[in-house]
C-alpha cells in the first residue's frame, strides 16, 4: 500500500511517500516472535496463538514511515513484535507532542471512536500483526483469555498516562529527565520484581533529544541542559548519543520523585 502523507521533521514538514509491505496473511512467525512471551500474546497456548496468526497479517514499516494518521478512519489494531514506535499529535501550528514511545509487545488503535486520534511513525524498522478490528471483536468470543489481557494491558497504559501528566504538570526538567530514565531502566532485563539495581546500569537510549523534549515539554537545549547537570553530579554518563549508564539508579529515583 503506497500513499502519501505530510511527515513531521524539526524544521518542517515534508512529503513524502508511505509503504507498507505485507508478509502474507499465512503462515506463523510466533514461535521465533520477540513478542511472544510479552504483551496480549503471552496470555495464549502456542495452539490458540497458532489460530490467533491466521487471523492477522504480518506487516513491516520501513523507519520515518508514518503508518497510522491523527483522524483517518480506523479499521485496524496492531501490535507490535519489532522495533520501536513514536506516537505523537500536532498541533495547529505546527508543533508536535509526543505522547509515547512504543516496542515489541505493546498494541496501537484499539479505538472505539472509529478514527484514529494519534499519528504513529516507525522509529526504525518496525514489524506489526495487523488485525482487523470487527474481526479481533469477533475473536475475544473465542479467546477470552485475550480480551482479559488487553483490559489489564490498558489498565496499566492508563496509569501510565496519569503519571505522564504529573510529571508534565509539576515536575522541575530534572526531576522529568531522572523520571524518564528511571522508568527506561524498570523495563530493562537487569530490574528484577520493579526493583532497580544499586549498581550501575548501562541502558540504550532509544530517542533523540529532539524526540525527548517534545515528549517531556522541554526545550532541546533544557534536555541537553539537564542530561549535563546530571552527569555532573555523578549520577549519569554518556558513551555516546544513544548509550546512558545510570550510576547511581536509586538516587537517580529520588531525583525523579523530587526527593533529592
Amino acid at each position: 500500500m503506497i500513499m502519501g502523507i505530510d511527515m513531521f521533521t524539526d524544521s518542517a514538514v515534508i512529503r513524502r511517500p508511505v509503504v507498507i509491505t505485507a508478509s502474507g496473511r499465512h503462515g506463523s512467525r510466533c514461535d521465533d516472535c520477540e513478542a511472544r512471551h510479552s504483551g496480549m500474546c503471552d496470555a495464549l497456548s502456542d495452539e490458540d496463538l497458532s489460530l490467533l496468526s491466521r487471523s492477522a497479517q504480518h506487516v513491516a514499516v520501513a523507519a520515518g514511515t508514518l503508518f497510522i494518521e491523527e483522524g483517518d478512519q480506523s479499521p485496524y489494531f496492531y501490535n507490535i513484535t519489532h522495533g520501536n514506535v513514536r506516537v505523537f499529535r500536532l498541533l495547529p501550528d505546527g508543533r508536535r507532542h509526543i505522547t509515547g514511545f512504543m516496542s515489541g509487545g505493546q498494541f496501537l488503535g484499539l479505538a472505539e471512536t472509529g478514527t484514529y486520534a494519534f499519528n504513529a511513525e516507525a522509529m526504525d524498522e518496525v514489524h506489526l500483526c495487523r488485525f482487523n478490528r470487527v474481526a479481533l471483536n469477533g475473536l475475544f468470543s473465542e479467546f477470552p483469555a485475550l480480551e482479559r489481557r488487553l483490559l489489564n494491558i490498558s489498565a496499566h497504559e492508563l496509569t501510565a498516562a496519569h503519571e505522564q501528566m504529573l510529571l508534565l504538570a509539576r515536575k522541575t526538567a530534572a526531576e522529568r529527565i531522572a523520571s524518564y530514565l528511571v522508568n527506561l531502566a524498570l523495563r530493562h532485563e537487569g530490574c528484577v520484581n520493579g526493583m532497580l539495581p544499586a549498581a550501575a546500569l548501562a541502558l540504550d537510549l532509544p530517542v533523540s533529544r529532539s524526540d525527548l523534549a517534545d515528549y517531556l515539554g522541554l526545550t532541546i537545549e533544557t534536555v541537553s541542559r539537564s542530561f549535563a547537570n546530571l552527569k555532573k553530579t555523578g549520577l549519569i554518563d554518556f558513551h555516546n548519543a544513544h548509550a546512558v549508564t545510570l550510576l547511581k539508579p536509586r538516587q537517580l529515583a529520588a531525583v525523579g520523585n523530587g526527593a533529592a
